[in-house]
């Protein structure tokens, strides 16, 4: 988010920037004493006394659910969830898990009891249900890391397996692949871990790697600054919500699992998600790899799975697409023959047909500003 701030101020600017990385708390005096035309910060316990200063500001939404009467930037935690999801179940999981941050309702930060409510209501659509992490607060009002990690063995360890688990955000992701370690339980052949961030530092270090849900914090940090200029300029209308948006889920070793008992579905389904170049990629070929009939293929997956093969085949191949025109500047031409369509024209109708809009509108809504081109 502060690169998105910070392409904003040098496009836009000039701007005299002041950034406290500790957060608020250790910026108060200075910010006190000093002659601010703005703020973005978070949405702290002494945000009332920033705003009795009646400078414009921009709030990040951490602790509370919104500000009224000011621009809040939240996350989009119901579409987060649902990508993830999606994910687990399209791995194969029957059995789910969702590890936010407390227990308490009253103390449990809105982003992650969103994504929890969301998790469990695409997962009981599916008609299975979740186990949530439930943790006695210490005496400091949370449990300490070796005792709240030892907590998460214990609680892995009674979940039947194997279990698709997701955590609120890349860091719990971390934590609960070290309880695992700590339980003794493989990661991902017991337990399919999926975070949200895409922190490639945390998602990298972590071992197995940490598959995530990506979020456009570079789009809103710019959207926010630039929603702060109008603010001081007092010109313009200013949205109440900026959205961080997912924008595609980055598959890492923590998922690299077909949890599957059916040989047959499972060869199936390793095939279609390793397939480098899906142009040849029919139902039919799915089956021959597979060594049973086409027909027979399409039972078990509408059995297991709830959908049919080519539906696979489409969501994996623009699944696909879509990371690239995120996370790539590569021309739009050059994705489709990189993935193996022989016409543009047709790519571009593929993937409209089941994300809902163009590639180029895809990217536009989004890659970071650096890849909106």
């Amino acid at each position: 988010m502060l690169q998105g701030i910070a392409r904003y101020a040098h496009h836009c600017g000039p701007w005299s920037c002041y950034w406290e990385p500790a957060g608020l708390e250790k910026a108060w005096p200075k910010l006190h004493a000093s002659d601010f035309d703005g703020i973005i910060l978070r949405d702290v316990e002494q945000l009332d006394k920033v705003l009795a200063f009646g400078i414009p500001a921009v709030v990040i939404g951490h602790g509370r659910t919104e500000v009224p009467g000011l621009v809040n930037i939240v996350t989009e935690s119901a579409r987060i969830a649902q990508m993830a999801a999606s994910h687990l179940l399209a791995c194969g999981f029957k059995h789910f898990a969702y590890c936010g941050f407390v227990a308490s309702g009253a103390d449990d930060p809105p982003w992650s009891r969103l994504r929890r409510q969301a998790f469990v209501e695409c997962v009981g659509r599916a008609g299975f249900s979740v186990e949530e992490f439930s943790v006695a607060a210490g005496a400091a009002g949370r449990a300490s890391g070796q005792r709240e990690r030892n907590l998460m063995a214990r609680w892995l360890q009674s979940l039947p397996k194997p279990l698709g688990l997701m955590a609120a955000n890349d860091d719990r992701a971390r934590q609960l692949v070290e309880a695992c370690k700590v339980a003794g339980i493989q990661v991902p052949s017991q337990v399919g871990v999926i975070g949200v961030d895409n922190d490639e530092v945390v998602c990298g270090l972590t071992d197995p790697p940490l598959s995530s849900v990506a979020l456009n914090f570079d789009r809103a940090g710019y959207e926010g600054a630039a929603a702060l200029d109008l603010l001081m300029k007092g010109q313009g209308a200013v949205p109440a919500r900026i959205l961080v948006q997912p924008t595609h889920l980055v598959v890492r070793r923590s998922t690299d699992v077909v949890a599957v008992d059916d040989k047959h579905l499972a060869k199936a389904l390793r095939h279609i998600r390793d397939a480098t170049r899906q142009d040849d990629l029919t139902v039919a070929a799915v089956a021959s790899y597979a060594g049973i009939s086409r027909r027979l293929l399409e039972k078990k997956f509408r059995r297991e799975l709830g959908h049919s093969v080519l539906d696979e085949i489409r969501r994996v191949r623009t699944d696909k697409v879509a990371q690239m025109l995120v996370e790539t500047q590569l021309p739009v031409a050059e994705i489709a023959e990189a993935l193996g369509f022989s016409e543009v024209q047709h790519f571009a109708r593929y993937f409209r047909a089941v994300k809902n809009m163009s590639p180029l509108a895809y990217r536009k809504k989004f890659a970071g500003y650096a890849g909106a081109v």
